[in-house]
This record gives C-alpha cells, sequence and structure tokens, in this order.
C-alpha cells in the first residue's frame, strides 16, 4: 500500500471512530450516507456539510483527481473512469453503480455535470436513491427557457419579448426580429451559462449568427433548439435565491447583483444589489415565488432576472441547483443552503419563516479562475507553485487548490471563490481590494488582476455599472 493509500486508511479509521463516539444525533429525518456526483470546490464544500451534520460522505473521482486531498475528508472514495468528464463525471451509470457499491441513501449533485439532468433524476430514484434537488417534472419544466417562459406569463411575472418557443427556421426568427425589433439576442432553449447565446444587431448579421448559436448549443447541450429575444438595454442581471420544502412552504432569501459579467460568464456577485429599491425588490422576491411555486418546486433554487435602468424587471431563467455564487447569500442572511438542500431531501419541512430572513451587512463575492483576461479569457491551466490566500474577519475562501496543484485542462478553470462581509458595501469593497492586494497565485494567468482594477474603479465602486460594463473598460 503507498503513502496515499495509507494515510486515506488512518483517516477512515478516524473519521469513523469520531462518529461512533459522537454526542451529537443526526438531525431528523436526514440521510446516514451521501454520494457526491462532483468534484473541487463544490464536492469540498458538501463534504464539510455532510460532516456538520454527522452524515457519512461518499466521494466519486476521476482518475485526473486521484490526488485530490479532499478525497480524504470522506469516507470513501470510488473512481468513476478517465479523467475527461464525459468519461467519469458524466456518466449516469457509473455514479448510480458507486452510489450502490456504497448502499447510500441519497446523491448530491452539486452545481454542473448532472445537476439539472431531470432523467439523472429520475435514474436516482427509479433506484431508491434520494436526488437532492427538485423533482425531474420540476427540472424538465424550468429547465427548458421556453416552458419556463410559459410558466412566467401564466403567473403574470413580465417576459422579454420575443419568440413564443423555438423559431423553426431563418425566416421565422428574421420574422421575429422584424416584429420586436432590433438589436435581438439569439438564445439555447435548454441551457445556459452563456452557451449558445449570440447578438443579431440587424437582419445580415441574423443570418450569420442563427447558424452559429445552433452550432454551439448543439455542442453543448445536445439540443440546437434556440429562441430570439428582444435585447434589453444596460440591464443588470439580479437573480433571487429561493428554498421549498416538499410540503409546499417557500421563501426567498432575498436577491444577488450578478451583473459583472464577460461572455455571460459572472465574475463578481453582490448581496444587496446596489440598485434597486426596496419596493422594486419586494416584487422581484414576490415574483420568483409565483414561478416556483406554480412549478411544485422543492429544495434550493435561483430565479433569474434582467432589469433595465429605470428598473423594469423581466423574467431570464431558472436554475434549478446550487449556484456557484451560493456563499453570498448564506454571509448575507447566516443560512446554510447545503444544509437545507439536505434536510429538505430527506423529507423535513422549513422551519424557516420568510420574517425570520434578515439580510446582514453586504457580501460580494469574486470567482478566482485560471484564465487569461488579456488574451479573451483564455483557459491557462498548470501546476500551481506559489499560493498565498487572504484572510481575516468576514472572509470566506472557498477553494479545493493549494501549491503543488494542477489545474486540468478537463474541467472548469475555477481555482476558488472569494467571498467577503462586512456592515457596508463601501467597507466591503475596501475588505475586497486588500485581500486581492494578498492574493497570490503563480506562475498561472488568473482573474485576480482584473478583479484589482475592477475594485479601484470609479464606476463599479458608484455601481453605474451594466451587464457590457466588463467589455466596455477592460477588453
Amino acid at each position: 500500500m503507498g503513502e496515499k493509500s495509507k494515510s486515506r486508511a488512518k483517516r477512515l479509521r478516524l473519521l469513523s471512530k469520531r462518529r461512533e463516539s459522537a454526542i451529537t444525533k443526526p438531525v431528523r429525518g436526514s440521510f446516514s450516507r451521501i454520494l457526491i456526483a462532483n468534484r473541487g470546490e463544490i464536492a469540498l464544500r458538501i463534504i464539510r456539510a455532510c460532516r456538520e451534520m454527522d452524515i457519512e460522505a461518499v466521494a466519486v473521482y476521476s482518475e485526473g483527481d486521484r490526488d485530490a486531498p479532499y478525497l480524504d475528508l470522506a469516507d470513501q472514495a470510488i473512481c468513476i473512469g478517465p479523467a475527461p468528464s464525459a468519461q467519469s463525471y458524466l456518466m449516469t451509470d457509473r455514479i448510480i453503480a458507486a452510489a450502490e457499491v456504497a448502499n447510500v441513501d441519497a446523491i448530491h449533485p452539486g452545481y454542473g455535470f448532472l445537476a439539472e439532468n431531470a432523467d439523472f433524476a429520475d435514474q436516482c430514484r427509479a433506484c431508491e436513491i434520494e436526488f437532492i434537488g427538485p423533482s425531474a417534472e420540476s427540472i424538465r419544466m424550468l429547465g427548458d427557457k421556453t416552458q419556463a417562459k410559459k410558466l412566467a406569463k401564466k403567473v403574470r411575472v413580465r417576459t422579454i419579448p420575443g419568440s413564443e418557443g423555438p423559431v423553426e427556421d431563418e425566416a421565422e426568427a428574421i420574422k421575429v426580429g422584424a416584429e420586436i425589433g432590433y438589436p435581438v439576442i439569439i438564445k439555447a432553449a435548454a441551457g445556459g451559462g452563456g452557451r449558445g447565446m449570440r447578438v443579431a444587431h440587424n437582419e445580415a448579421t441574423m443570418r450569420t449568427q442563427l447558424p452559429n448559436a445552433r452550432a454551439e448549443a448543439e455542442a453543448a447541450f445536445k439540443d440546437d433548439r434556440v429562441y430570439v429575444e428582444k435585447l434589453i438595454d444596460q440591464p443588470r442581471h439580479i437573480e433571487v435565491q429561493v428554498l421549498a420544502d416538499k410540503y409546499g412552504n417557500t421563501i426567498h432569501l432575498w436577491e444577488r447583483d450578478c451583473t459583472l459579467q464577460r461572455r455571460h460568464q459572472k465574475l463578481v456577485e453582490e448581496a444587496p444589489s446596489p440598485a434597486i429599491s426596496e419596493k422594486t425588490r419586494e416584487r422581484l422576491c414576490k415574483c420568483a415565488i409565483r414561478i416556483v411555486e406554480a412549478a411544485e418546486y422543492f429544495s434550493a433554487g435561483t430565479v433569474e432576472f434582467l432589469v433595465d435602468k429605470h428598473e423594469n424587471f423581466y423574467f431570464l431563467e431558472v436554475n434549478t441547483r446550487i449556484q456557484v455564487e451560493h456563499p453570498v447569500t448564506e454571509m448575507l442572511t447566516g443560512i446554510d443552503l447545503i444544509n437545507w438542500m439536505i434536510r429538505i431531501a430527506a423529507g423535513e419541512k422549513l422551519t424557516i419563516r420568510q420574517k425570520d430572513v434578515q439580510r446582514n451587512g453586504s457580501a460580494i463575492e469574486c470567482r478566482i479562475n485560471a484564465e487569461d483576461p488579456s488574451a479573451g479569457f483564455r483557459p491557462s491551466p498548470g501546476k500551481i507553485e506559489r499560493f498565498r490566500s487572504p484572510g481575516g474577519p468576514g472572509v470566506r475562501f472557498d477553494s479545493h487548490a493549494f501549491a503543488g496543484y494542477t489545474i486540468s485542462p478537463n474541467y472548469d478553470s475555477l481555482i476558488g471563490k472569494l467571498i467577503v462581509h462586512r456592515p457596508t458595501r463601501d467597507e466591503a469593497i475596501r475588505c475586497m481590494r486588500r485581500c486581492l492586494e494578498e492574493f497570490e497565485v503563480e506562475p498561472l494567468k488568473t482573474t485576480i488582476p482584473l478583479h484589482r482594477k475592477i475594485f479601484n474603479n470609479a464606476d463599479f465602486i458608484r455601481s453605474r455599472i451594466d451587464t457590457g460594463f466588463i467589455e466596455r473598460t477592460f477588453m
């Protein structure tokens, strides 16, 4: 047995003894063992939640993640295939097989990979393994943007003008563009994350961008359907976090402002939004509740909106999973979202009432990616030789990286998420500025230098931004 295997075996013995002598009991109605169908920082985040709830955690890993240190914190670790995600983390049969071998009660999918795969949710439950997330029916309804848009209209939530459903061909797309007026945005019907999205400023660009959007949608989601919407001028991107149990109880945990993006990928998130009034905030949150209740949704989820400069807001989509930026809401409200996802999946009722959800201060998150902003955010995989993360009061860093860790080209380039929490937004900005100055990840190219520029930019500090701010200002 190698040193790595000996160390892991010793760790498992210690974990077993800890649980045998634990004074605290598992939470009411909870699971005894959960498999985590993900990797990296979100896998580590779920492992930590399981340990605090006295639930055994089973990690799966690809051959590329074999030496990931967070595997030592799990009670069991099972290899599910080669490094490419298509041969490991996206292989539903291997994950189900691992779950059956480990005899788990439930599977937590994290975000990405299989988190919004309705067929996988069905498979889990057919095998009498609970899927820690919403029902497959809710995933299908809300995961398809055209169906979600119809539902929003049904419950009187304003949507962006555009095609009623996927456009059949170029002629229909051009007709819709003429009716609603250019510029328009072409979007993939079956996915998100900025993939399958193209802007058309006139009929000529519609003809060139439509096939590009279809091809990207097919490559990303195995579904080339696209629809056309009016492009909202200088919008902000604001989303509402919700929690719902299986008994019809639903609450919101206020909003997050995710306006700072590059190529429709979020860079900075903050809560509360500095750009909307209390009246708009209340209306946004009530609309989010109406949508998820109409879908008979349970678990954690996020309802996303575009908000124009006059504070008119339009429904965008629903993410039927935990979000990358969930720590912002956790810091703001003090509510552990992963803990509640597990408890809801196990059949517990929400014990938090809406009036109990308070906003405390200001929280901001920066996504630290191994990307080169000066080269169009080109991925920068490789070995981290020097790694110094910041700390201090009100500072949280969610990451699986360390000095000596190699960022793989097989996966997302996220190194970690830096979150700060302070009584006011000005204090949070100053804290984040200090943290970014301390942060070192070498020799890889990262988004840290760009974040330093953002947090010293006068327009950002005054919150005079929109979703095109990064491209206009820094690219």
